[in-house]
């Protein structure tokens, strides 16, 4: 297949295109809806507070309510692995390519560069693109994000020693939580005391088959979480001015680090670890963590910095303009990713 017909496949493949135009057409709507008064100062709040308390763990646990594929279990272990194995890749690889940067600035922008945005931004757009099998990896790779994102990341912004306060932060956020019940459901349903419906035998935590008056709510709750975050996204950067960021030089060479150079990494040491063998990770699961790679920075880590006074006006004027990037970014990166798919490159 040459490069043209690759382009002409990718280009006329609907679904994948509706979902790239749906989520820039969403968020375009609630930038507008902010400028216009339609939405104000605390929307994006109340819909960001829905969308990581109910929408997306919702969206979490009914991604696991399937049969169980053996393929996407050993998909999801070379998943688990690699969230965590790039991240701490990560925190060695940014220390050089900050070091034009000294002392704290060079600490916050490669704590920014490392955690991104993967809950709020990263999974709803994976969802619409990907649907189930995105999300389930989405959120086992998320796995390793937290643990160090609670700790690492803390640890360096505050100076301070890792303490009880951040155990319970990863482990009883309600994302977490949904993700283990939902997985451990998926892989060990087999095990588990079975229902007959319909003449099948199902494992009775199968809600989606013996409970789908339960299940159905969830699926509802689930299916929210795309639209809302994209309209709380577009009211963020509706309610803000880009001048005063967009003057410092530092904005935006961490935002070209964030938005292609940390994919771009990822992408490579993926093809790299399958070419010798020591992943089998396929199209989908690559795009998920380059999704989620090229997310702009993570809430958390930006409030550690202006918590604990690191950079605190470097960390807020990133977070605006990596946001705005990744808007063009990330539909970027799933191009170019379908293209390398259908070239039969990933």
């Amino acid at each position: 297949m040459n490069i043209l017909d690759t382009i002409m496949m990718t280009f006329t493949n609907m679904d994948f295109l509706s979902a790239i135009a749906s989520t820039v057409f969403i968020i375009l709507l609630g930038y507008y809806c902010r400028v216009k008064g339609i939405f104000n100062e605390n929307t994006s709040k109340v819909l960001s507070g829905v969308v990581l308390r109910l929408a997306i763990p919702c969206l979490a646990f009914n991604a696991f309510m399937k049969d169980v594929d053996y393929a996407q279990l050993r998909q999801s272990m070379d998943i688990l692995i690699w969230g965590h194995l790039f991240l701490i890749i990560l925190i060695f690889l940014t220390k050089p390519i900050f070091a034009k940067y000294q002392g704290v600035t060079k600490m916050v922008l490669s704590n920014l560069a490392i955690f991104g945005s993967t809950t709020f931004f990263g999974i709803p757009i994976i969802s619409a693109v990907f649907g189930d099998e995105g999300v389930i990896y989405a959120n086992i790779f998320n796995i390793g994000y937290r643990v160090l994102l609670y700790s690492f990341c803390y640890l360096q912004m505050s100076g301070l020693e890792f303490d009880k306060d951040n155990l319970k932060q990863i482990f009883l956020n309600p994302v977490i939580i949904f993700t283990f019940a939902g997985l451990l459901i998926w892989v060990f349903q087999d095990s588990l005391p079975q229902v007959m419906v319909e003449g099948e035998s199902y494992a009775f935590l199968r809600l989606d088959m013996t409970a789908p008056w339960l299940n159905k709510p969830m699926t509802y709750l689930g299916s929210l979480s795309s639209p809302l975050a994209w309209l709380a996204i577009g009211s963020t950067l509706g309610g803000i001015s880009f001048k005063e960021a967009a003057k410092d030089s530092r904005v935006w060479y961490y935002s070209a680090v964030k938005q292609i150079v940390v994919p771009l990494l990822n992408i490579a040491l993926i093809l790299v670890f399958n070419a010798i063998g020591l992943s089998q990770m396929g199209y989908i699961a690559i795009a998920t963590t380059v999704v989620m790679m090229a997310t702009p920075p993570a809430t958390v880590a930006v409030n550690y910095a202006i918590g604990f006074d690191k950079e605190p006006v470097l960390a807020s004027n990133s977070s605006l303009v990596s946001t705005l990037m990744a808007v063009i970014a990330i539909p970027v990166w799933l191009i170019i990713l379908q293209m390398l798919m259908q070239g039969g490159l990933i």
